[in-house]
């Protein structure tokens, strides 16, 4: 209906025009140095869509004296420089205020601060200065406004014929529907699939971003920024910019922008999952069973005369991470137990190696045609196994501790993010801040330096002098004053850390400065590396688990401590928050991959937000944290 109304708006405009064909419908305006479509209808008071409508050339740029048609029928002045329509905000500039800082406190951006201010991008701001902070200008009614219009998903009935190795599970997964509405459709194969079956299935469209005129415009919302519109589009900064060179200036609520062609809407950022409180609508009525796979090994250990069981304690690493989530675990059934949960619970003891494992056997002496959910092993490649061998039941297996990222089986759900994960996260958190991005990488970290430089053309790189060092001058040639400045550093070389993080807390006394790294190594503990200057930097970097703050999860922290003695570790708080999360899953009225496809959820130190990717499920529940001039961890906003 809006887009109507437009159309019929401009073709009144336009019938009007031909009645008075003595005015000239246009003012004609000569393109300066510098200026761009988005300040030329500022100056105007005309949106960049009416420019473009009546100069289809202006899309792919425009130069300096060339000239353009601009509607005076809904411009407001009659020249090009009058602001008496603008609604102008001043502030006394104080002293320690910034650009950067003043930016921030008016929710405006540097470049328009040293646009309206002119003065303070050749003389630099002074104390007592009056600045313009704010520029409102009113705009006509009704031309102005250019809405996406998205056809809404339609569904409509088409057929599957089964193919060897489909179950009930995975062509939910490749028709996106719940197993229970697949089989609804087809009630007469409730029995079993066979191959050569012919199921209804349901086929959505896709959804469109469509205008009045055919083309593709957006409106630009209150808040929304460069990167989060290229999220939005699946595009680059550079296709935008291309297309709507006036964002050279910034991104501005209102702006009208031409999108690609052949844009697509990123569903993940439309859909965004709730957090779940499951413990709310725990069903107690019906029976449910949970397997944990757990590698205590004790075969092996029995066979084995020469050692005891204490040995085997005191000498294995792989046994203590087990017995660690184990005790988690069993905390958590503990507390599910006693708030009446109505699940079975089998302990499996699985022999597991790098290279070798008995879940085969396992479960081919055992029955999990009832079973809800299974839990391990913890080597990737047994966790695969395991899920492809339980596809025909529809189980899921949940790898509790593997970063690896699994092959493409859609009844494995991954818990730990991967560390590409963790980097992307870090990433994305950077360049929604629009910060300002340095890299410094340890030469023995090629792999990183090589990743930023073909994935982030953005990050910069300081320049190392004859001994390979980064001077303090070549950091601070790269850091701008009217932006913060992340400066990633990857590196493990205890000599390297203490000479930036040192360079760093000098700098930060003239720039905004806070130091980033992508893993939080052994080598932050020496005592040569200050911590004062990593909580003065704030060191930001991602993580898999977070630090408890809410009451419940100090409660459930405090349980775990009590129940083991001892300080819980990594390990402890992942078998507690992997068994307890599983079990509130799988005691709902829903299956558990429903309630993975509806909801996020956390628990004492981890999160779980499960999307299917690549064929499989992966956990994208990111933390990122940084160290606080209080000393204590805190989750970055």
């Amino acid at each position: 209906m809006r887009i109507l109304k437009v159309v019929f708006l401009v073709l009144f405009f336009s019938s009007c025009v031909a009645k008075n064909s003595m005015q000239d419908p246009y003012v004609r305006h000569t393109v300066q140095k510098g200026e761009t479509v988005y300040s030329i209808s500022k100056k105007y008071q005309v949106t960049p869509f009416d420019i473009y409508r009546v100069n289809p050339d202006a899309k792919d740029g425009i130069k300096e004296n060339s000239t353009l048609l601009i509607p005076q029928a809904v411009s407001a002045t009659s020249t090009a420089n009058d602001d008496g329509d603008a609604i102008i905000t001043t502030h006394k500039v104080a002293k320690k205020e910034t650009l950067y800082s003043l930016a921030k406190q008016y929710s405006v951006s540097v470049a328009d601060l040293k646009e309206w201010n002119p003065e303070v991008a050749k003389n630099g701001l002074k104390i007592g200065q009056d600045l313009i902070v704010s520029k409102e200008y009113k705009t006509n009614a009704g031309i102005d406004h250019v809405e996406v219009q998205e056809v809404s998903n339609t569904t409509s009935l088409s057929s599957h014929v089964v193919k060897t190795g489909e179950t009930w599970f995975s062509l939910s997964r490749k028709y996106n529907v719940s197993v229970d509405e697949l089989k609804s459709l087809n009630s007469q194969f409730n029995d079993g699939l066979n191959i050569g079956d012919t199921l209804k299935v349901k086929v959505q469209n896709e959804i469109k971003v469509t205008d009045n005129l055919q083309n593709k415009f957006y409106v630009v919302k209150p808040q929304e920024t460069m990167y989060s519109l290229t999220k939005q589009f699946n595009v680059s900064e550079d296709e935008l910019v291309k297309l709507n060179p006036e964002l050279n200036l910034g991104v501005k609520e209102g702006m009208v922008l031409k999108l690609p062609n052949a844009i697509t809407v990123n569903d993940s950022l439309a859909t965004v999952k709730p957090k779940a409180n499951l413990l709310a609508t725990v069903d107690f009525d019906t029976q449910k069973e949970l397997v944990l796979f757990l590698p205590f090994n004790l075969a092996k250990m029995q066979s084995d005369s020469t050692k005891t069981y204490r040995n085997y304690v005191e000498n294995s690493k792989f046994l203590n991470i087990t017995l660690d989530f184990y005790s988690g675990a069993k905390v958590a059934i503990d507390s599910a137990k006693t708030l009446g949960f109505p699940v079975n619970i089998r302990i499996l003891d699985i022999e597991s190696s790098k290279s070798s494992s008995n879940v085969a056997r396992v479960i081919s002496r055992n029955d999990f045609s009832n079973v809800n959910a299974v839990i391990g092993p913890f080597y990737n490649s047994h966790a695969e196994t395991t899920a492809q061998l339980l596809a025909q039941y529809n189980v899921p297996v949940i790898s509790p501790l593997s970063k690896e990222i699994s092959k493409p089986i859609p009844n494995l759900f991954n818990a730990v993010p991967s560390q590409s994960e963790l980097n992307k996260a870090l990433l994305d958190y950077l360049y929604a801040k629009e910060g300002n991005i340095l890299a410094i990488i340890s030469d023995k970290k090629n792999s990183s330096k090589e990743f930023l430089q073909n994935n982030h053309p953005l990050v910069k790189f300081p320049t190392v002098n004859e001994k390979g060092i980064v001077t303090i001058d070549a950091i601070r040639s790269l850091l701008v004053s009217d932006k913060k400045n992340f400066v990633i550093l990857d590196s493990e070389k205890a000599s390297q850390v203490m000479r930036v993080t040192n360079n760093l807390a000098k700098l930060k006394e003239e720039f905004d400065v806070q130091l980033v790294v992508f893993e939080v190594y052994d080598t932050f503990d020496y005592e040569e590396i200050k911590m004062k200057n990593l909580t003065d930097l704030q060191m930001l970097y991602p993580s898999a688990t977070m630090e408890p703050t809410t009451i419940e999860q100090k409660v459930a922290y405090d349980k775990l401590f009590r129940a083991n003695k001892l300080e819980p570790n990594n390990f402890v708080a992942k078998g507690f928050d992997v068994t307890f999360d599983t079990l509130l899953r799988i005691c709902q009225a829903e299956s558990y991959q429903e309630t993975v496809e509806k909801f996020t959820t956390e628990g004492v130190e981890n999160g779980f937000n499960y999307v299917y990717e690549n064929g499989t499920w992966l956990n994208k529940k990111v933390f990122i944290q940084y160290y606080d001039t209080d000393y204590t961890i805190k989750t970055a906003k």
